[in-house]
């Protein structure tokens, strides 16, 4: 750990005033041990369920630690946030609710659920830049304009205080935690758990957790210039340049930081739903991704982490969910050579049938094909149980003659 200059700006009483503070207003969420994902993993899991606050997101704690920080003229007068989704709901609901003007800059690449909820919340939504810095330069600029007090996402010491409550409730309930992984994007949230956590517990271990595609945290720590980029299903943490102030903290207190694909990420969200019955985002589950993408760094330790959000777009759900069924063998797409007959598309369905397939969408071609005239092709998506009854399906087919080719997933 470095040494540090000067007083850390956020300290375990900020946290412990926090928590005073902001109680009966945010929710206590519940923290549990998963059972199943802990046989998984080899690992006892404990998870905190903060995409069940009222806004599906731990951000309503700080932007309310913070705002309970401003005086009746600045409240007056309003507030202005720059986020893509989670703090802005969050700024706004509280907003709101204490009677302060609210003002939203978000990218223009925002998902429409975060919009539409931040807009119910009673914020002025105003959808500006492509990306964060570009969204955060025009309500720093609307802030210095209107007189309007900036609420920032992570880089201010009231906000990471507010985060920091997290680990309180999570040592006060299961002290026997030994490992805290934690998503990272500017890194507020991290922030304020390992100050607390560590104060609490100098021995636990901090792990971050970045996407592969957005290390700006771990990169800035190696002295390395940013080179972050892409479309990714956790744009929570899709973070371009970290805090200053969460930097140093960070620096300081977190012992590592992993990075998670998409494909991880994308397998977690699928895991929490199927498993613990619960909607998490790709930023809320870059925990669990981290834990299933590195398990043997964590078999046998007794592991906590935050499901940070639950702002999922439907649609990109949907589709997770389908991949997933996909890449389990439990959805594939046959393209299967038959003859133009009478029967025969009755006789396949037949024997899909038979071996345990549940046919889901069929396309018949019988004219944009290189075939002989009385061939076809058609293509159907089959549901089963596993790859197994997968592979019996195929062989059912194959063995009545049937030509077979299990198309790739786009």
């Amino acid at each position: 750990m470095a040494p540090q200059d000067g007083p850390p700006p956020v300290a375990l009483a900020d946290i412990r005033e926090a928590a005073e503070r902001i109680a009966g207003a945010v929710v206590e969420t519940r923290q549990r041990p998963s059972r199943t994902l802990s046989e998984l993993f080899g690992c006892q899991l404990i998870l905190k369920f903060e995409n069940r606050q009222f806004t599906a997101s731990f951000k309503e704690r700080g932007a309310l630690n913070k705002l309970l920080h401003l005086s009746p003229e600045e409240r007056a007068r309003g507030v202005i946030a720059m986020s893509a989704g989670n703090h802005a709901q969050g700024v706004a609901y509280h907003a709101h609710r204490l009677g302060a003007p609210a003002t939203i800059v978000m990218p223009k690449t925002t998902p429409n659920v975060k919009v539409k909820f931040t807009e119910q919340h009673g914020a002025r939504v105003v959808l500006e830049g492509d990306t964060l810095a570009e969204a955060a330069a025009f309500a720093h600029r609307e802030a210095e304009e209107k007189g309007l007090v900036f609420v920032h996402p992570y880089d201010d010491p009231h906000v990471i205080a507010g985060q920091g409550t997290i680990a309180l409730e999570l040592l006060g309930a299961y002290p026997e935690i030994d490992v805290l992984v934690v998503p990272i994007g500017g890194g507020g949230l991290i922030s304020g758990i390992a100050t607390a956590a560590k104060a609490l517990k100098p021995e636990i271990e901090i792990v971050g957790v970045q996407s592969a595609l957005y290390p700006a945290m771990k990169q800035a720590l190696a002295g390395q210039e940013a080179a972050v980029g892409g479309a990714t299903i956790a744009e929570g943490i899709a973070v371009k340049q970290p805090g200053r102030i969460t930097r140093e903290i960070v620096r300081r207190l977190v012992d590592e930081i992993l990075l998670v694909d998409e494909a991880a990420l994308e397998e977690a969200i699928a895991l929490l739903i199927t498993v613990e019955k619960t909607v998490v985002e790709g930023a809320g589950a870059a925990g669990v991704a981290a834990v299933l993408a590195n398990s043997e760094r964590f078999r046998g330790r007794c592991v906590a982490t935050p499901l940070c959000g639950g702002n999922i777009d439907q649609r990109l759900l949907a589709s997770v969910l389908l991949r997933d069924l996909v890449r389990q063998g439990r959805l594939a797409r046959l393209r299967i050579r038959l003859g133009d007959t009478a029967g025969e598309l009755a006789r396949v369905a037949g024997l899909i049938g038979e071996a345990g397939g549940n046919i889901v969408d069929v396309a018949h071609q019988r004219v944009f094909s290189h075939l002989p005239a009385k061939d076809a092709l058609i293509e159907v998506a089959v549901e089963t149980r596993d790859d197994a009854q997968l592979a019996a399906v195929i062989d059912s087919l194959d063995r009545a003659g049937y030509a077979v080719t299990r198309l790739a997933a786009d």
